[in-house]
């Protein structure tokens, strides 16, 4: 029987606390979170929890309430991460958290690696697992390229992408945080091009195509994230020697940012307006409604209507079998924001990303993770990944996937 403790009671959170509440082989699950009312009305809604206030900037409190776990699963900003991965080699404990965790101290690439390797061993030292990027995207579809990958005999270019189509009456440019949003979006993007990975400034490289659920085509950028990286350093043991690896971003929020970077609202740099030294981003970000978190506001916006609930995720992954140059085009399919949140109170994004976490916790829990050390959602073996898809299924989240000869 296994003891968690999940830090963190937003959407991602609390979506892995109820399900591993519905787990036989979980005996306890600690909500920890600095909002006491919060973390309180979390652990009330479970068979199995337990609520705990928490200051997580503090090592040694987590350390602390860490001792008898089986499993820490931060779904902390990603400002913790880093603290809570210390934390969880102090205490002993196997560590899982939704997205690669930023090191201020040196460049975002070169932290990866560092993980991969230095933080990989200290957790094999003490005989547990770590394991990071386990949401949606950053996780599903990381499983979803191993999935099309072990079809081909050889790899040369993985090509992702996301479109987030889900547009309300109201003006509401995410479904997501847009802090992170914002960030990514002005960040450096690292795609992995002809076996390096390179810097490409922001919304750079677009691509244009069709996508199931939209009338028109869809433009797609360069975007920040965990997934060409990840697969690029893991290229020739997971990946079958893949060459070129792009994660490419598209939808409403995505346009609506560019516009911003293109004026310079998104920089992090002081102007002068009027006299007065400001920070442009911050001037967006106190404009730019936060995402919905709470059931009453979700259901008042879907209640308002939506003007779109569409969305995709693809994958291909190109290559040969036997000689021959295939494409594995994978979509990856979940509910829609309307068909979500009846379901389970979430939005689309939230419940994807939550249900993405939490069916890494469930191989955690069941015994599935059998590795030790440090590994990224890209690093499961094919069993695991059998599993993992099972499971996903039961909560209406499946693979469409197809082979096309080129």
């Amino acid at each position: 029987m296994k003891r968690l403790l999940v830090l963190g009671s937003g959407a991602q959170g609390s979506t892995v606390a109820k399900r591993m509440d519905e787990e036989p082989n979980v005996a306890e699950i600690i909500c920890a979170d600095y909002d006491e009312k919060a973390v309180s009305d979390l652990a009330g809604q479970l068979k199995k929890g337990k609520a705990l206030q928490i200051d997580a900037r503090n090592v040694e409190n987590i350390v602390k309430a860490a001792v008898g776990v089986d499993l820490i699963v931060n779904a902390l900003p990603m400002a913790f991460g880093r603290i809570v991965i210390e934390a969880a080699l102090k205490a002993g404990v196997n560590y899982q958290d939704f997205a690669a965790a930023d090191d201020p101290s040196m460049d975002w690439v070169e932290g990866i690696r560092v993980m991969l390797d230095e933080t990989s061993a200290k957790f094999r030292a003490i005989g547990k697992t770590a394991v990071i990027s386990t949401g949606s995207a950053p996780g599903i579809i990381c499983v979803a390229a191993r999935d099309a990958v072990r079809e081909l005999d050889s790899c040369e270019t993985i090509n992702m992408y996301v479109w987030e189509g889900v547009k309300a009456k109201r003006f509401l440019p995410f479904w997501w945080s847009p802090e992170v949003a914002y960030a990514d979006m002005s960040d450096e993007a690292f795609p992995f091009v002809n076996g390096n990975i390179i810097a490409s400034k922001p919304f750079e490289l677009p691509v244009t195509r069709d996508v199931p659920g939209s009338d028109t085509p869809i433009r797609f950028v360069e975007h920040a994230h965990d997934e060409t990286v990840l697969m690029g350093l893991n290229s020739e043991k997971y990946f079958k020697g893949v060459r070129n690896v792009y994660f490419k971003y598209g939808g409403y929020g995505v346009d609506f940012a560019e516009n911003l970077y293109k004026m310079g609202l998104l920089s992090e740099e002081p102007i002068e307006v009027d006299g007065q030294n400001v920070i442009p981003r911050k001037v967006a970000l106190k404009l730019t409604p936060p995402a919905p978190k709470y059931h009453d506001e979700i259901k008042e916006i879907l209640n308002e209507g939506l003007i779109d609930d569409s969305g995709a995720m693809i994958v291909e992954a190109i290559g040969t079998i036997k000689g021959k140059k295939v494409m594995v085009e994978t979509h990856v399919n979940s509910l829609s924001c309307v068909d979500a949140f009846e379901k389970s109170g979430l939005t689309g994004e939230t419940y994807f990303t939550g249900q993405g976490g939490a069916l890494f916790t469930k191989l955690f829990v069941n015994d599935k993770i059998y590795q030790s050390g440090l590994i990224s959602s890209d690093m499961l073996e094919y069993d695991q990944i059998d599993y993992y898809l099972e499971e996903a299924a039961k909560l209406d989240i499946t693979l469409d996937k197809k082979m096309i000869e080129l």
